[in-house]
């Protein structure tokens, strides 16, 4: 979120001739949404979780389908939304269609003075995807292919990425560990057009909590977001869910950001609540630096 203030000034001085400047862009749009996340990208489960770890095998539901509308504060703009469709196909496992969307909402074009000319200029990323994952033994393992297209006014660049992801359970649901690339599409280290996650999740406490039987697990969690080009960053968290109905989620991220500008602390929070066949979830990212909060709400729906 640190990084966010200064994203449309970077944007805009961007070379248009340079393919993988627009790439990054792109990437970095996705990384404005990610801050409503309220747990590590690797860690991230449901429907549209497949855009952060494609080994999402947790629910066998006959007909899963997923939306998520993403909205960052005011000094930012942007707007995003992500949509999935999910179906089980036997021994193959689950195989799905994901469509996401990230951009700026109020560029305004200038000419020769500051004074905007009404004209807004588009910028935007847009991601097209399949999605395939199942389950070996204790293990989820998965794989999303994606077109991606970055628009920068009248400049564009396209590409394809290949993310492969995997998440194990340990002792039963005591640990889990997953890890997982996000938009990878060189053999590269240090590409700021892409990601790599990781992360672990350990059963700190469970109980009955009330005389009818309800059970309630609190989870503690750390990620990592690395091999992008600047600093890693880092996730601590906590989440707590009651007899799988209730959910809150809170936690606390290190970015890394970029060049000499440090690494900043951002908070965020979610809660979902289960209504029968839907799941509703709503997060907020509580801002940085003073540039407001990022909201995201998002409806799951599972017929079985």
């Amino acid at each position: 979120m640190q990084r966010l203030g200064l994203l449309v000034v970077g944007l805009l001085a961007l070379e248009a001739r340079a393919a993988s400047a627009q790439q990054a862009t792109g990437t970095t749009l996705w990384r404005v949404a990610s801050t409503t996340l309220p747990t590590p990208p690797a860690l991230a489960l449901g429907p549209a979780a497949v855009l952060w770890n494609p080994a999402q095998t947790q629910d066998s539901a006959r007909f899963q389908l997923a939306f998520e509308a993403i909205q960052t504060p005011a000094a930012v703009d942007a707007t995003g939304m992500i949509g999935t469709v999910r179906m089980p196909f036997g021994k193959i496992g689950q195989l799905g269609l994901i469509y996401g969307h990230v951009g700026l909402s109020d560029v305004t074009q200038t000419v020769d003075s500051p004074d905007p000319t009404g004209a807004t200029l588009p910028v935007y990323t847009l991601a097209l995807g399949v999605n395939w994952s199942r389950r070996v033994g204790s293990t989820s393992v998965g794989a999303t292919l994606a077109f991606h297209e970055t628009r920068l006014d009248v400049a564009r660049a396209e590409r394809w990425t290949l993310d492969v992801g995997a998440s194990r359970a340990l002792g039963g649901d005591r640990i889990r560990v997953a890890a997982a690339t996000h938009f990878f599409s060189s053999l590269k280290t240090n590409d700021p057009a892409q990601d790599v996650y990781a992360g672990v999740e350990a059963r700190l406490w469970s109980g009955a909590v009330s005389a009818r039987g309800d059970r309630a697990v609190v989870r503690g969690r750390y990620g990592i977001s690395f091999a992008h080009g600047f600093p890693a960053d880092h996730q601590f968290g906590l989440g707590a869910e009651l007899s799988k109905i209730l959910a809150l989620d809170v936690m606390v991220a290190r970015e890394g950001g970029y060049g000499n500008g440090g690494a900043g602390w951002r908070p965020v929070a979610g809660l979902r609540v289960a209504i029968g066949k839907y799941r509703i979830t709503v997060a907020r990212d509580a801002g940085v630096n003073e540039l407001g909060s990022a909201y995201r709400v998002g409806v799951e729906a599972r017929i079985r």
